[in-house]
């Protein structure tokens, strides 16, 4: 008998099912967090939001298989192991652990669809789920919805907190609740920036590899959502470039025109700047990229409520969390309060550049240390996760919305999914699964297409036509 070690083995082989191209990047991430030589298969939920070819390259992470699927072929093709597809006939071979990286409604329908289709087999996949970034609004909804995974991922230690006292407030296992970190946040943490003098419109760097005090500002999809407030926010970045001509001001866009990401943007940045009278100054730029690489050139970080915001102070990188708009539930900023980065375009205009509160950045597993370190934060996720996939029998996932506790709300989750209310696909619901031809996608993409007009041109003008 081979001797045991006191880590268990690590998955061998991982599938991601994500449905927007930043709950990809967590589920990606985190996959290659919790077994870093893993295999990763992922799989993409077929929708409005499905990431495009530009957005998947934008996060950089490579995956063995990729390919798209309905919520009800991710299920069918899971009740005998693991969905075929590009990987053919291997591709029926056993999967280790599934991350599923998706809204709250969809992780309960996978969640019921694969208890169905595993029914009472011991030996199964662990599943995994999580929240992408700050958790600042439907708290109790969006936990329940995902209570019946083996483990939910919480960011921060004040975030496992709350998630085990919902689970315990409503007499449902907590359990399941295992302290994890941001994946896109390094293991170590950056030296403090200096604003110095950055913060009145110097540079960083010396000699040859100077360079202009850069600001950048992280605009999120549907944060704040009126067309008022969206051209309000780009138009004081741009007089924030204006006051200070020595700066170089940048706005971090999430999506291209016609792309959609988590959230439905109908009034993209881009179309705003076409209208500013005067246009954007030589100093003042939109940009895309993905967020890392920005930061690395970052020195002032500006942003209404975005989790762009916890990786900029992982990285000692100054941040401010705009106050313009009031501190609100609906903008999310109330997340920040205590943080020491509330702060308005005014003060960022006289030169201000905020200090963040250590004890705040630390308890939301952010830059932390000691037992809270990134490092052992996912060295004990591993173990959990490699614990539960060497053990011999798992017991059969048990979601806490059942037809008894919700029989009002819990059927219409599945439905939309394509599940009846016992979690079977629905007839007609799983089609061929091999790839589409190109008819198929050129048809799907058509569509697609025509929904992002919709939200983007045709929805905003019916909207004004309404308040007329």
């Amino acid at each position: 008998m081979p001797s045991r070690t006191e880590s268990p083995p690590s998955p061998s082989r991982i599938a991601v099912l994500a449905d927007s191209d930043t709950r990809w990047k967590w589920g990606a991430l985190t996959a290659r967090r919790l077994a870093p030589h893993a295999r990763l298969d992922g799989l993409l939920l077929r929708g409005r939001a499905t990431p495009t070819r530009r957005q998947l390259a934008e996060v950089g992470v490579r995956a063995e298989s990729l390919r798209e699927v309905t919520a009800a072929e991710f299920v069918s093709g899971f009740a005998d192991g693991f969905p075929g597809g590009a990987t053919g006939g291997a591709g029926r071979e056993r999967c280790d652990v599934v991350v599923l990286a998706c809204v709250g409604g969809t992780v309960q329908a996978m969640l019921h669809g694969l208890a169905r289709a595993w029914g009472t087999s011991p030996r199964r996949p662990v599943v995994v789920t999580g929240y992408v970034g700050v958790v600042y609004e439907k708290l109790a909804d969006g936990l329940l919805l995902r209570h019946g995974a083996d483990v939910v991922l919480a960011n921060s230690p004040q975030d496992a907190a709350r998630f085990r006292e919902v689970y315990e407030g409503v007499g449902a296992s907590a359990d399941s609740v295992t302290e994890w970190a941001l994946p896109f946040l390094s293991e170590s943490t950056a030296e403090p920036r200096q604003g110095g003098a950055g913060g009145v419109g110097g540079g960083s760097g010396s000699g040859a590899e100077r360079r202009p005090f850069t600001v950048v500002f992280a605009a999120q999809p549907s944060v704040p959502e009126n067309r008022t407030d969206r051209a309000y926010l780009l138009g004081r970045a741009v007089r924030h470039a204006r006051l200070h001509p020595a700066r170089e001001v940048l706005v971090k866009l999430r999506s291209r025109p016609g792309e959609h990401t988590t959230h439905i943007e109908e009034l993209p940045y881009q179309k705003l700047a076409t209208r500013l009278a005067g246009g954007l100054p030589p100093n003042c730029r939109l940009v895309y990229g993905h967020m890392g690489d920005v930061l690395d050139r970052t020195d002032l970080l500006v942003t209404v409520s975005s989790t762009a915001a916890l990786e900029a102070l992982h990285r000692g990188v100054p941040t401010a969390v705009l106050t313009d708009l009031g501190i609100r539930e609906a903008l999310g900023n109330h997340h920040f309060l205590g943080s020491g980065c509330l702060v308005s375009w005014d003060r960022l205009d006289a030169g201000e550049i905020p200090e963040a509160d250590a004890d705040w950045v630390a308890c939301q597993g952010v830059a932390a240390v000691g037992p809270y370190a990134h490092g052992a934060v996912h060295d004990a996720a591993r173990r959990r996760v490699a614990g539960l996939v060497e053990r011999a029998a798992l017991p059969p996932l048990a979601p806490y919305y059942t037809p008894m506790t919700a029989p009002g709300y819990l059927p219409g989750v599945l439905a939309r999914h394509g599940l009846d209310p016992e979690g079977r696909p629905l007839p007609g619901a799983v089609r061929d699964q091999g790839e589409p031809g190109a008819l198929r996608r050129a048809v799907r993409e058509a569509a697609r297409g025509a929904y992002r007009h919709g939200v983007q041109r045709v929805a905003p003008v019916i909207r004004r036509l309404g308040e007329l």
